[in-house]
């Protein structure tokens, strides 16, 4: 089974803080004598509306470095600096007040259908967004800035590479670029006095995120200055950049990578190593942290949407995973193999017929899958976004640490791919059933198509292009390999199985995640539970649940997601019969962003009864 990791949401990883950043408050409106925007006041609901909302995107644009990076456009080092600190966090929540009380002036019931899902949508966000901030949550969330999975230690150098999204076009931008790593040192440096009071307070991670963190860091370390991520954009100059700048440009990017970015991961490792490590905690679940069986109840409403209760989503997840194997067992028939379905996991695990022998085998499959995929779109979907794919591998310093694959967002006007990547670290691990349903949940139409269209639809709201929950997004995903099912894809036993067995991890995913959060699991436990119920490799299952631990309820979010986005199908199909069509079925799902899944119903529910 190839895994597929939490995707990079920007403004979406509230519980970490690690994505916010703040700004001033120059974008203030005027007030009228009767505490309305006086300009806003002479305005229809729907005008008014948008004003808040560029009200919002104006504060939030300064407030947000990463948020910005990611879409490619210039951030002040001095804002990036701000990152892991106490100022911009009460910074960024006397915005997200402003905001509210700005929406309490709306009247709802005033606005167009669309404004009307970008309210709910802005709303609770909003609210949201005030609640992580209180003091209660950030002393149990902003005390742990970073960990292995999601960790801005590892993400940041992958920004600033030739392959990330900041435009490296004149000798303007290399120098921009540079002040920006160097202000980076300042942010590791404050990410260990976030660490620090935890130790204080007895808010801690644990031992093995702990270890996994210095890892990365000893892998990053362990690259000669010229080979590091920070480096590579001098490797290969356009021409706009003059000849006569070239040689001094990469003497000042090797001075601040060696001399400034990697002495502060030096520091951050001695701390980790000295300090942080020996205070952080054994047992990985949360209910063994102070504050954490109340925490992770919060999580699992933030990561859904849905206020769910940890033991019905672990009955929901056995459920699903007893269905499953049901449908495996019927599979491993088909293939001919005549053990039990214990042994067939086995065999899968080790026969070398379904592992990958080369990367090249990986990269010419997928390539494969692609024009395959392509030729069905059409049936399928009646818009398709302008922002090209490109299929590539990680690079070395990140493959041992990521998934089976993932996805990287491009820019909104096209100018930067997204990129879809395979991991090709420990081939033998890695699964050739698996790459079908892979492609589709990273690739098209999946993360590619979904992210895509939502960026380039201008008409839409800022948090509505860019933002979203994981309950959609990764719901949609996964939901987009089941359309394999129609396009026939799954016709061949291996990739029916490989599909099967990617399900069967977003359904064991409920079971173990609950498990180690709330009913005490141990690491181990975990794992035999997924190596018993699928044919994942150990390198994988490992990985999964080390991720599970770091990453509390992110991955209840798949399933529950797609569990959602199919019962609205059938609820759609059943309510318009032959006037259902899957096409305009998939636009109105895809055409208003990535929504809280109640929003999401709502719209749905409304669309049907227009259609009948």
């Amino acid at each position: 089974m190839v895994q597929d990791p939490p995707l990079v949401l920007t403004r979406a990883a509230l519980p970490l803080l690690a994505g916010l950043a703040l700004a001033s408050f120059s974008a203030t409106p005027v007030l009228a004598a009767d505490g309305t925007p006086a300009r806003a006041a002479r305005l229809g609901e729907d005008e008014r509306l948008a004003r808040i909302f560029t009200d919002d995107a104006r504060r939030e644009d300064t407030l947000d470095p990463l948020d910005a990076l990611y879409r490619g456009a210039r951030v002040a080092p001095g804002t990036l600096r701000q990152l892991y600190t106490d100022a911009l966090d009460r910074r960024l929540l006397a915005s997200a007040e402003q905001s509210l009380r700005a929406l309490g002036q709306i009247d709802r019931n005033k606005l167009g259908d669309q404004s009307r899902i970008s309210y709910d949508v802005f709303d609770r966000a909003k609210r949201e967004e005030i609640a992580w901030l209180r003091p209660g949550m950030r002393a149990l969330t902003a005390v742990r800035p970073f960990n292995h999975f999601g960790g801005l230690h590892v993400e940041f150098p992958s920004l600033m590479s030739s392959d990330g999204p900041l435009r490296y076009e004149n000798e303007a931008d290399y120098r921009q670029a540079l002040l920006l790593a160097a202000a980076f040192a300042q942010v590791l440096d404050n990410a260990v006095v976030r660490f620090r009071e935890g130790v204080a307070s007895g808010v801690v991670e644990t031992r093995l995120t702990t270890r996994n963190m210095i890892g990365q860091i000893d892998a990053l370390m362990a690259q000669p200055v010229e080979q590091s991520p920070f480096y590579s954009p001098v490797l290969d100059f356009p021409d706009a950049v003059p000849e006569a700048r070239r040689a001094e440009l990469r003497a000042a990017y090797a001075a601040t990578i060696g001399q400034t970015i990697y002495p502060a991961y030096r520091r951050l490792r001695r701390f980790l190593v000295e300090q942080y490590l020996p205070a952080a905690r054994e047992p990985v679940g949360m209910s063994a942290m102070k504050g954490g069986a109340g925490l992770y109840r919060r999580l699992i409403e933030h990561e859904t949407t849905l206020g769910l209760d940890p033991e019905d989503v672990h009955r929901l997840g056995l459920s699903e995973v007893a269905r499953i194997r049901r449908e495996m067992d019927g599979v491993r028939q088909d293939m001919g193999f005549t053990g039990s379905l214990q042994e067939f996991f086995d065999h899968i695990r080790t026969d070398p017929r379904f592992h990958p022998g080369t990367a090249q085998e990986l990269s010419d499959g997928f390539a494969a899958i692609r024009r395959e995929v392509d030729a069905q779109v059409p049936r399928f979907f009646l818009k398709v976004p302008r922002t090209p794919l490109v299929i590539q591998p990680y690079p070395e310093f990140r493959a041992k640490y990521e998934a089976g694959g993932s996805y990287n967002q491009g820019a909104s006007d096209g100018s930067r791919p997204g990129i879809f990547y395979f991991n090709t670290y420990d081939l033998p691990s890695r699964f050739l059933t698996g790459m079908t349903t892979l492609y589709l949940h990273e690739g098209i139409p999946g993360h590619h198509f979904q992210i895509s269209l939502a960026q380039e639809d201008t008409s839409l709201p800022g948090f509505q292009r860019f933002d979203g929950n994981n309950a959609f997004v990764e719901g949609w995903a996964l939901y987009a390999e089941t359309l394999g099912y129609a396009m026939g894809f799954y016709k061949d036993p291996g990739q029916h199985w490989g599909t099967l067995d990617d399900e069967m991890l977003r359904a064991m995913r409920l079971v173990v995640d609950t498990g180690l959060h709330a009913k005490g699991w141990s690491r181990e436990q975990a794992i035999d539970y997924m190596l018993a119920n699928s044919g994942m490799g150990r390198t994988d299952a490992t990985a999964e649940v080390e991720r599970y631990i770091a990453m509390p309820a992110q991955a209840l979010s798949y399933k529950i997601g797609a569990l959602t986005i199919q019962r609205l199908r059938a609820k759609a199909e059943n309510a318009l019969g032959d006037k259902f069509d899957i096409r305009a079925f998939h636009d109105q799902v895809l055409s208003s962003g990535a929504l809280p899944l109640p929003v999401l119903e709502a719209k749905i529910d409304r669309w049907i009864a227009a259609e009948r």
